[in-house]
């Protein structure tokens, strides 16, 4: 028995129930598709990083860097239950590596509790641990949801939601419950919500507009600013692409983006474009000399070293394949 039918359990259950939906579903009201941050291109992180940065410098009420404040100041009555109890279970998980049985497993933990709780807790998150273990197994056991087929059904999104609670429920109290899954279930719920609206063709544009205002009311203040901020950099992304097909002016960009971001965020987006700017002349430079003198020639390598960091280097030959294929490397 593989480990991931052990612990991951992962079934398509919990990659499409599981972990905050509204990270795959389009927004009914942009028309464009949610992505999430992990998964977001190089381009698009910076872009990410630039408007968190600027929020840093004073940002509006409301942004990322508040979301992350409140999930910092979260109920820390009891010390085992706080924000991030969740990520530290799998960080255990992770370490304990390939097991073939949940006993087995469990003896792993016992010996690596220690380096992820503090010794006043590690009794307590063991036991706890044990029993994620067996939830894990029971999610596994699971039967695939209708949803693996259409990710858009919300009947089936909804079913998988409510068979994959009702095991946490088995496993889990109340105040475990939310320290563990509270965050996504608020967010999973709000995604589903939204769904079921941007389905719901019997809706005229007024309608849906209003349930949509009553759905966003019904998500937690600090929850709606992490899914704004997790959007908005992909949003500040496809205006600097419009930007360079238009071949837009420094001052257009600056105004637009100013009045949009505030000024911090402008100033660092223009900053990007600097960035990218000379990113994509050093590949001109590199790719024409390769050109001319041979991929692996000492002059071409001794220019790859001269014109990119060895960080720049892991990515260099995917910007290279992804120039050969036509697309824009976007910074890759």
């Amino acid at each position: 028995m593989q480990r991931s039918r052990v612990i991951a359990g992962v079934a398509v259950l919990a990659a499409v129930a599981g972990a905050a939906l509204w990270w795959i579903q389009p927004d009914p009201e942009a028309g464009t598709p949610g992505t999430a941050v992990h998964g977001a291109p190089p381009a698009a992180e910076r872009q990410a990083a630039a408007l968190g940065a600027a929020a840093l410098d004073g940002g509006a009420p409301g942004s990322a860097v508040g979301a992350r404040r409140s999930a910092a100041d979260a109920d820390l009555s009891d010390p085992l239950l706080v924000q991030g109890l969740r990520d530290t279970l799998e960080a255990l998980l992770m370490e304990a590596g390939d097991v073939s049985d949940p006993a087995a497993l469990k003896q792993r933990l016992a010996a690596l509790v220690g380096r992820h709780f503090p010794a006043a807790l590690a009794a307590r998150a063991l036991a706890l641990a044990e029993r994620y273990v067996d939830y894990r197994v029971a999610l596994g056991q699971l039967k695939s949801p209708a949803a693996a087929q259409d990710l858009t059904d919300p009947r089936a999104l909804r079913d998988a939601m409510q068979a994959r609670d009702k095991v946490r429920l088995q496993f889990f109290d109340g105040p475990e419950y939310d320290a563990l899954f509270a965050r996504e279930a608020a967010l999973d719920r709000y995604t589903l919500a939204r769904l079921e609206i941007a389905r719901n063709t019997g809706l005229s544009p007024e309608q849906r507009a209003q349930a949509l205002q009553a759905a966003d009311s019904e998500l937690p203040p600090e929850r709606r600013a992490e899914r704004a901020a997790s959007t908005e950099h992909m949003a500040a992304a496809a205006q600097t692409a419009a930007f360079n097909a238009q071949n837009a002016s420094d001052l257009t960009r600056h105004q637009a983006r100013s009045a949009q971001y505030g000024e911090a965020a402008a100033h660092a987006l223009a900053q990007l474009d600097r960035d990218e700017q000379h990113w994509q002349q050093r590949l001109d430079q590199y790719s024409q000399a390769r050109a001319q003198q041979g991929d692996q020639s000492a002059a071409a390598q001794q220019l790859r070293q001269q014109l990119f960091s060895s960080e720049e280097q892991q990515r260099l030959d995917a910007a290279l394949a992804l120039r050969r294929l036509g697309a824009a490397p976007a910074g890759s």
